[in-house]
């Protein structure tokens, strides 16, 4: 039995970049992608770059990375793109151990996540007067 093909509506220009295997956990990597989401590209590197995080420096490379699918492969105004969505999930956990007193041993996990950046493009908005 083959699989069914999802259909996407494409009224929303979207662009993604996936990065798999990244060396960080989901607990540190969900704040830095909640402070980026809803931003415009330049704006959200700009951010990423004066961070001190360790894992800001491949979240940089994925977002760069969807850019360059968006101007190569659908050839979008780099100026008009903003972050949509960004999210992470779990990968795999190494487990390794480390020797403590009286022969007993202590885990010690290392976890792997991905990483997924949904780029969109801006739209002209008419503006209908202020809300009152």
């Amino acid at each position: 039995m083959a699989k069914k093909k999802k259909i996407i509506n494409n009224k929303d220009k979207v662009v993604k970049s996936v990065n798999k295997n990244l060396r960080s956990s989901t607990r540190k990597l969900k704040p830095i992608l909640r402070a980026i989401v809803g931003k415009k590209v330049d704006i959200a590197i700009r951010n990423l770059s004066f961070s001190e995080k360790r894992i800001t420096h491949d979240i940089k490379k994925t977002i760069s990375s969807a850019i360059a699918n968006a101007e190569n492969n659908y050839q979008y105004d780099i100026d008009k793109l903003f972050i949509k969505e960004a999210y992470c999930g779990k990968q795999i956990i190494m487990k390794r151990f480390r020797p403590r007193a009286k022969g007993r041993a202590a885990p010690i996990k290392k976890p792997y996540s991905n990483l997924t950046i949904i780029l969109s493009e801006t739209k002209k908005m008419e503006k209908h007067g202020t809300k009152s």
